[in-house]
């Protein structure tokens, strides 16, 4: 909630209310790089506010997890049908962080979560087509397919950007095995784009977002992001 600047900073620990108004006169305090006045108000939560140059209150520190998500399992923190959440996944961590885009029920793989709103908008915001890429597993003439999936496909409308496909060695189950890469991430896109190039996926699994791979972190685990990883993101 917006409140007087005299108040925040002198909640803050800083000094007295007296003495904080006495810096707001003296034009030490600033809000959002403008001099602060007496009475004006602001919200510690979304307004830089700085005392002689430096932040009163320090940066919050953010949390950006990686979690191998399994089948069987909505990309919410809570579920209205009591299906099992990666809320679920996600005990043990301190923060409270929200999926980055999506995996349906029955896919699985690299789902990130995080409690920084401008790294999630990085991430899933169409302009900055971050790659995906996934393991799937499908029956039907997976050949005669491929050079469709890597054409320009519409959907909801939108002209897709073209796929990277590959045919990978190894047959499950009678399941032929492609690699495929896509750039929009729309809602059950991988699917979707097998099912009109006469494909049934069996099997789906995200291994990477951007230069961030799921390795061999266990299914139903999370880990922490590097620093390196994290710096990743917010370069996009």
């Amino acid at each position: 909630m917006p409140d007087r600047i005299q108040k925040i900073v002198s909640s803050a620990g800083v000094c007295s209310r007296r003495a904080a108004e006495a810096m707001i006169r003296a034009g030490r305090v600033t809000v959002n790089g403008l001099p602060a006045k007496i009475g004006s108000r602001a919200d510690p939560r979304f307004d830089r506010i700085e005392l002689d140059g430096k932040p009163v209150f320090a940066p919050q520190q953010k949390t950006y997890l990686m979690l191998n998500k399994p089948r069987g399992y909505v990309t919410t923190m809570s579920d209205e049908q009591g299906r099992p959440t990666v809320r679920e996944l996600t005990e043990g961590c301190p923060a409270r962080v929200y999926p980055v885009g999506r995996l349906d029920l029955n896919s699985e793989g690299l789902l990130l979560l995080t409690d920084d709103g401008d790294a999630a908008k990085k991430l899933t915001h169409p302009s900055h087509s971050v790659d995906k890429e996934y393991l799937v597993w499908v029956t039907g003439d997976a050949d005669a397919a491929i050079p469709a999936l890597r054409k320009p496909m519409i959907l909801d409308g939108v002209i897709l950007r073209p796929a990277k496909v590959r045919k990978l060695e190894g047959r499950t189950e009678g399941a032929t095995l492609l690699s495929m890469t896509i750039h929009e991430g729309k809602n059950r896109q991988i699917r979707r784009m097998c099912e009109a190039a006469g494909l049934h996926v069996v099997r789906l699994r995200r291994i990477a977002v951007g230069n961030l791979k799921l390795g061999d972190l266990p299914s139903g685990k999370w880990r922490n992001l590097t620093e390196e990883e994290i710096a990743y993101i917010k370069s996009i």
